[in-house]
């Protein structure tokens, strides 16, 4: 039997699971066979869950409570706390486990922290250290000290040029740029001078929406060198961190385009950084340099079809040669498929597909299907995958589940 573990929203964010489910399946039969079979354990609304590397142990991030639990494996289908719960922060919604075991790192949506968790011989988790906090490299009142860190007109140009639907004037590439741009959606426009409109007067809507960002850390990766990416969605940054003797340090970061909103992000065989946007509806693709510094390398949307503002992309995973990304997308309640060529830095959207489920919050490639956890319609979609091109072909199976947020393979 096949076995997934489940994360899901409780009571406390509004849904209806009581913990940890388990959700289970015939060998080889899945697709068809999958279905909800119960909880694995008690807990108030683990949306996100991972797992550690050698132990069999799962972390749970609490949303609702701000803190990260440790469960260990008692059963064929049951999991028993490990040591108490750890403070991380307003809004856990991500946790990630060093590939060492010795650490992990909790991302929190609600106050924008980044934690380092240590974690003890037998996965339980010890001290927690809260890394720096970000600063908006968008806010006016720091512009002058922030200028150096923003992605120039020609990185962003250089980005863009992949977009099929953009065409790019490369004699506005040396020019300077006067200022941040004052919106995402308008971002590569201004900074390349098309369709420029005469100088006016601040909009005080655009004002008033700058002054409102705030810090929402969302997800963390370990990338291969042993440093560690997360993302700030509410501050459009990428941060790049090392791992001191105690706790996270940064080492730099990449800032994004102005309100496109980085949310979860896979690290690609190549070595590449892809990173899906929730507001902008784009994949980026950030590449590390000779000397270790990451910069955006390409830029594409998630597909041609989605709206902007009315859709928002959740999770970003991988097949496991690395030759197609697939991204969930809220709305629309469909999933995207990308192609990516050359040494991983080229995207392209060649693929979308209906879901099955309402509020995709998150899938997992398994077995050539594509599992999808439907967060407002209670159930798990199982989705065919073309064996010759990845595109999902169609809606195999259903089954229901309560409020499912996360699907996590079970070793």
């Amino acid at each position: 039997m096949t076995q997934f573990w489940l994360g899901g929203y409780g009571a406390d964010m509004g849904g209806d699971a009581a913990g940890i489910g388990v959700l289970a399946g015939d060998e080889g039969r899945e697709p068809t066979t999958l279905a909800y079979r119960g909880g694995a354990a008690s807990a108030a609304s683990p949306s996100w869950l991972a797992a550690h590397p050698t132990l069999d142990v799962v972390y749970a991030a609490l949303e609702g409570e701000g803190t990260v639990q440790a469960f260990r494996r008692t059963g064929e289908v049951s999991l028993t706390a490990l040591g108490g719960p750890v403070e991380a922060g307003s809004g856990v919604c991500h946790v990630a486990v060093a590939p060492s075991g010795g650490h992990l790192v909790a991302s929190c949506y609600g106050d924008g922290r980044v934690v380092r968790i240590d974690l003890a011989a037998d996965g339980s988790p010890t001290s927690a250290t809260v890394a720096a906090s970000a600063s908006d490299p968008y806010d006016r009142d720091a512009q002058d000290a922030e200028d150096s860190a923003r992605p120039s007109a020609q990185e962003i140009a250089a980005a863009m040029l992949r977009r099929g639907s953009m065409v790019v004037d490369e004699e506005k590439l040396d020019e300077p740029v006067a200022e941040p741009p004052r919106s995402g959606l308008l971002l590569f426009d201004e900074m390349l001078g098309l369709n420029a409109a005469p100088e006016q007067a601040p909009d005080p809507a655009v004002e008033e929406d700058s002054a409102s960002r705030a810090s929402h850390a969302h997800a963390a990766a370990f990338l291969p060198d042993g440093r560690i990416a997360t993302t700030d969605l509410g501050f459009d940054l990428v941060r790049i961190w090392r791992a001191g003797r105690t706790g996270l340090v940064e080492d730099h970061r990449v800032v994004l385009p102005q309100g496109v909103g980085p949310r979860h992000m896979v690290v690609h065989p190549s070595g590449h950084l892809h990173v899906v946007t929730e507001y902008s509806c784009e994949v980026f693709t950030l590449a590390a340099g000779p000397d270790g510094r990451w910069t955006l390398a390409a830029a594409t949307t998630v597909s041609p079809a989605v709206r902007v503002g009315e859709d928002f992309p959740s999770e970003l995973s991988r097949s496991r040669d690395g030759q197609t990304l697939y991204a969930g997308v809220r709305g629309s309640d469909t999933i995207a498929a990308l192609r990516v060529r050359g040494d991983g830095s080229q995207v392209e959207s060649f693929a979308l597909a209906e879901s099955g489920v309402e509020w995709p919050r998150h899938h997992l490639v398994h077995d050539g299907a594509l599992l999808v956890a439907g967060q407002r319609s209670d159930e798990i979609s199982v989705l065919d995958l073309d064996e010759r091109t990845g595109a999902p072909r169609g809606i195999r199976h259903r089954t229901t589940a309560p409020a499912p947020t996360r699907i996590l393979l079970a070793r």
